[in-house]
């Protein structure tokens, strides 16, 4: 039976056919891999999501965690599949030789987690979490705190979280009031006391673990004792649940205490909770109130810090909406094949006693499944050639070549956040809608896959942020040194398209749109006002998100160009279907955003 979380198929397509994957293996880093050892995680992913997290998924979705007065409780089944995912070296896979790591391809590792996602994203968030938290500490923290925190982590013995948004402040990282007291030194670098109330912290207090490393925003504040405006005074601290020994034994319970747990529509299985820290009520480290952190990088540089883990994390949220919708989709698929209902159009369908079709029979149904294919690969696509630049950039010998790859991939991250969380949710809309009643019901998964990925808009920079990150920042940054990175990629494979008869006409549409794109952007930063640029970001994203998927469908169709197999041909449907269907959108958007609208700007509060 083939698999409902994803096609191997089409992953071996896309690592092998396409992004050539296996390249990878001539650097130095990765030249102990090969295909057999990258196929061999993939079969482990794939057997690890189907034995051990899929079985529990509705389970957790139906029996969400719950505070019993004592302790964060969870469904039974939740732990031993992350201890197996942890034995498996799952969390260290792309990690150094000397971290315990296999040094694997991040594309390849994220390939294989994919399986992971879509057969359980409520309980993959605890390890995608601590791997985001280690990675930013390695990149950051200082021997020490490697030691002491990271290693632990990657052993699946700590987990981590990340600490950002505030009861009052949700989204606007400006307005925080958690507040990092200096409290003199420490085997792990300068301490502090840190005081405050965290909201929205996923994997913030269980049992899953000996401790849980939570990376905390706060500001310190100024000799006046005040807290510094704005962004410049947040510095980022290490809060341990508990206490770490110099000899790296646990310590003494830290000043971090629940107050309560979020009830969610989706994602269930993740304990989402507000967290007091410093309150000296029931924890007092050290013989005080206040939680103990431990400063990470400098002072005042927390923000820049935590983006380290802020844009994995969104590049996460991305291949998770993937995850979401591609498991949907062929629940919807496998549904459509095997549900008879209806007769043909025509007179091969007038005889009341004749049998009745398959559902996929009736063109509309095929409309409904040919859109789920095109978004679902398509992002699983756009997300894994973002992987594949992280490392492009890791093994890059040249330092400008690298800065490329870099900016490169900066640019791609809002797309590789928000398209996914968009229109892969559109994906699980659609295969409810192919299972009719029954998708409605919580017989069927379908159900539990759309209110799992309405999440993904909202967490880690909702949409409107990503809008705002990628037109106020991304696109101009470095004179639109980017955007010009980003335009090369996409001329580049119009011009390998053009030389293809069937291609040809798909590579001017895309020139089209991409010339109108930057047309636009000229435009509205001419506009001389910012407020007026930025007012419909949102839909600028969105234009910006279809474009940059019609040439990952374009890549994607030359690669399977001179594929002759039933598979080959449905990635041309599915090519078809984005140019004829998805691509002339944008047209629409284009000329909103040229015209400088201002219908969203001159609304006022009382007009409504």
């Amino acid at each position: 039976m083939h698999s409902l979380l994803l096609s191997r198929r089409d992953l071996e397509f896309m690592l092998y056919e396409w992004l050539d994957v296996a390249a990878l293996s001539s650097a130095p880093r990765y030249a102990d891999h090969s295909r057999e050892t990258f196929d061999a995680v993939l079969d482990t992913c794939e057997r690890m999501a189907t034995e051990l997290f899929a079985p529990h998924n509705q389970k957790a979705d139906q029996h969400e965690p719950h505070f019993d007065g004592q302790a964060v409780r969870l469904i039974d089944e939740v732990k031993p599949a992350l201890q197996a995912f942890a034995d498996a070296g799952l969390l260290a896979a792309s990690q150094d030789y000397e971290l315990g790591g296999m040094q694997l391809p991040t594309v390849v590792e994220k390939a294989a987690l994919t399986y992971i996602y879509a057969a359980n994203i409520g309980t993959s968030a605890y390890p995608l979490l601590t791997m985001g938290n280690a990675n930013l500490l390695l990149a950051h923290g200082s021997a020490a705190q490697i030691d002491a925190f990271v290693k632990p982590e990657l052993e699946g013995r700590y987990f981590g979280t990340m600490c950002l948004s505030e009861p009052q402040a949700g989204s606007s990282l400006s307005d925080i009031t958690t507040r990092a007291e200096p409290d003199g030194d420490s085997a792990f670098g300068p301490q502090y006391r840190v005081t405050g109330n965290k909201m929205w912290i996923s994997g913030g207090d269980h049992e899953l673990c000996e401790n849980i490393v939570h990376l905390v925003l706060a500001k310190i504040p100024d000799a006046q004792g005040k807290l510094i405006p704005g962004v410049k005074g947040i510095s980022l601290l290490l809060v341990p649940r508990f206490l770490v020994n110099e000899d790296g034994s646990r310590g003494e319970r830290n000043d971090v205490q629940l107050a309560g747990v979020n009830h969610k529509m989706g994602y269930r299985g993740t304990v989402n909770c507000l967290l007091n820290f410093g309150e000296g009520t029931q924890h007092k480290p050290q013989g005080r109130a206040g939680a103990v952190g431990y400063l990470v990088g400098e002072a005042h540089q927390g923000l820049a810090c935590m983006f380290h883990m802020m844009n994995e994390a969104r590049i996460g949220v991305g291949l998770g909406a993937v995850a979401l919708g591609y498991t949907g989709y062929l629940h919807a698929l496998d549904y459509a094949r095997n549900r008879p209902q209806g007769r043909p159009i025509g007179n091969a369908g007038k005889d009341p006693a004749s049998p009745q079709s398959r559902i996929i029979e009736h063109a509309d149904v095929r409309r409904m499944l040919l859109a789920q294919k095109s978004y679902v690969e398509g992002g699983l696509a756009f997300n894994l050639y973002c992987a594949r630049l992280v490392d492009e950039a890791r093994v890059a010998t040249d330092d400008a070549e690298r800065a490329k790859l870099t900016l490169l991939l900066d640019i791609l991250t809002p797309i590789a956040k928000s398209w996914p969380s968009q229109w892969c949710l559109a994906a699980n809309d659609l295969a409810i809608q192919v299972h009719g009643g029954y998708g409605y019901t919580r017989e069927y998964k379908v159900e539990q896959f759309y209110r799992d990925n309405r999440l993904n808009p909202i967490h880690e920079g909702t949409h409107g942020i990503q809008g705002l990150d990628l037109l106020g920042r991304k696109v101009v940054m470095d004179n639109g040194a980017a955007f010009k990175l980003f335009a090369g990629r996409v001329a580049s494979t119009i011009g390998k398209a053009s030389a293809h008869e069937r291609l040809s006409a798909y590579a001017s549409q895309l020139e089209a749109r991409f010339l109108r794109l930057a047309e636009v952007t000229r435009a509205l930063w001419a506009a001389g006002d910012p407020s007026l640029t930025l007012a419909n970001a949102s839909a600028y994203l969105e234009a910006f998100g279809h474009i940059a998927i019609a040439w990952i469908w374009l890549e994607q169709a030359l690669a399977a160009e001179d594929g002759d197999s039933d598979f080959h041909e449905g990635k041309r449907s599915a090519t078809r279907y984005f140019f004829v269907w998805e691509l002339p959108k944008v047209d629409a958007q284009l000329d909103l955003l040229a015209s400088l609208d201002r219908t969203t700007l001159d609304m006022q509060d009382a007009f409504f």
